[in-house]
């Protein structure tokens, strides 16, 4: 294969569609990869090449990496939202695989830069205990006491990526997302993240006429949301830019996962009402801090929560209609 300017791996995925749909849009020729049928990626593009393959497997990793490519982004893993994340830790620390090959064909290849997408899921847990949280500083990740399973697989990986960057002299970029959320993903089935699984439910009482709603907890733990257009922006920045460390992308419009539910359901028109029953909760409160990323690349969300999650609730909408009339899933 001849050079190609850049390679996608998780395309098929949320953002991982979106990033691949940014640097087509640049004119960039892209090699777009997932492991799931071709069918089932949330966006696809005519202009893109797409590849079906599983790059846990270094064999793999290395074939789509042949020729080499300008830039490398690394989204692919096997994750969802904290329900997913809590009852799957054997199958989130096996992400690492696709992480470490990824990273070893990358380093074969040549690549000019390498990303890589980490978490807030690696900030300590003793410094997210109280709703009322202080946001969390790059710093705070150390020492290690990380979300357990996908958050100790994504601090290793940012420390594989930092010693690639030491020992091979590659230059790997690591972001850590928080709570990235948006069109065109995971939206049901258990793998989806809060704003989407707000969304769908609301989308469901409307739909039903039953506006009863389940929250797990009391829905008074804290988060902040990122909206997708501003975490490629993110992405494309960091990528590009000469700060080599691991950085937050991410907002700091803090708010309950009760508010969030309210504000859905305020877009949407209905009045809902809340049962809060036990499940998986995570961490009591998360919110970034952006002092680092302002100060190093000038950059923090554009998008307001309210305007990104209407736009989400629109799509989860008109989702689950199509979903309620046996439907095909639509893009």
């Amino acid at each position: 294969m001849a050079k190609i300017d850049a390679v996608v791996t998780g395309a098929g995925g949320f953002i991982g569609g979106h990033l691949t749909k940014a640097l087509l849009a640049e004119g960039k020729t892209v090699r777009a990869v997932d492991i799931k049928p071709l069918n089932e990626w949330y966006q696809r593009f005519d202009t893109a090449e797409e590849v079906v393959a599983d790059v846990s497997l270094l064999g793999e990793a290395r074939s789509v990496l042949d020729g080499g490519a300008g830039e490398v982004f690394n989204l692919a893993a096997d994750m969802g939202g904290m329900g997913f994340i809590e009852n799957n830790k054997a199958a989130c620390m096996l992400s690492v695989l696709t992480s470490t090959h990824v990273l070893m064909a990358a380093k074969e290849a040549g690549v000019d830069r390498f990303f890589y997408s980490s978490s807030a899921c690696v900030y300590a847990a003793d410094k997210q205990t109280d709703a009322d949280i202080v946001a969390l500083k790059e710093e705070d990740a150390y020492p290690a006491m990380p979300e357990d399973g996908y958050g100790w697989e994504k601090l290793f990986s940012e420390r594989l990526a930092r010693h690639f960057r030491e020992d091979y002299g590659m230059a790997t970029r690591i972001a850590r997302f928080h709570n990235i959320y948006g069109p065109n993903g995971t939206w049901d089935g258990g793998r989806e993240k809060a704003p989407a699984a707000a969304c769908r439910k609301v989308a469901t009482a409307v739909l039903t006429g039953n506006h009863e709603i389940e929250i797990w907890g009391d829905g008074l733990q804290t988060r902040s949301f990122t909206y997708v257009d501003d975490c490629v922006d993110g992405i494309l920045r960091v990528t590009r830019g000469d700060f080599d460390e691991p950085i937050n992308v991410g907002s700091s419009e803090v708010v309950t996962i009760n508010q969030l539910y309210a504000l859905v359901a305020d877009i949407a028109g209905v009045e809902i009402s809340y049962k809060h029953v036990p499940g998986a909760l995570g961490v009591r409160g998360r919110n970034s801090d952006n002092t680092l990323i302002l100060k190093e690349f000038g950059w923090e969300p554009s998008t307001r929560l309210r305007d990104g999650i209407a736009r989400t609730y629109a799509w989860i909408l008109e989702q689950a209609k199509a979903k309620a009339a046996g439907l095909a899933y639509t893009n």
